[in-house]
């Protein structure tokens, strides 16, 4: 069984920062692609950044420069710190992650940590 817990999130005024952490457990042969997505109230999951396993990233255009996203693979977590906070990044954050189990691969998600930006 794996699970995802994601940890971090919380209330920030305009131009805080936040620290998201998101750390995989149970039977890991190895993780590949990690990444995090966010949900607003009434929109749909949108992407906000991938991290591969050899650290290559990719950004959304509207967090590009405010979030970087990072990965310690010794405790298979993956992080990102939110910079510049705006209250359009107001959402429900999902961390996800594809786990390998040698001959066969899945992707799982977190169980969303909420981040609150006021104006």
């Amino acid at each position: 069984q794996v699970q995802l817990v994601e940890s971090g999130g919380g209330l920030v005024q305009a131009g805080g920062s936040v620290r998201l952490s998101c750390a995989a457990s149970g039977s890991i042969f190895s993780i590949n692609g990690m990444g995090w997505y966010r949900q607003a109230p009434g929109e749909s999951r949108e992407f906000v950044a991938t991290i591969t396993s050899g650290s290559s990233t990719n950004y959304a255009d509207s967090v590009k420069a405010r979030f970087t996203i990072s990965r310690d693979n010794a405790k298979n977590t993956v992080y990102l710190q939110m910079n510049s906070l705006k209250p359009e990044d107001t959402a429900v954050y999902y961390c996800n992650a594809d786990i390998s189990f040698g001959r066969s691969s899945r992707r799982y998600w977190g169980q969303g940590t909420q981040v609150t930006v006021s104006s």
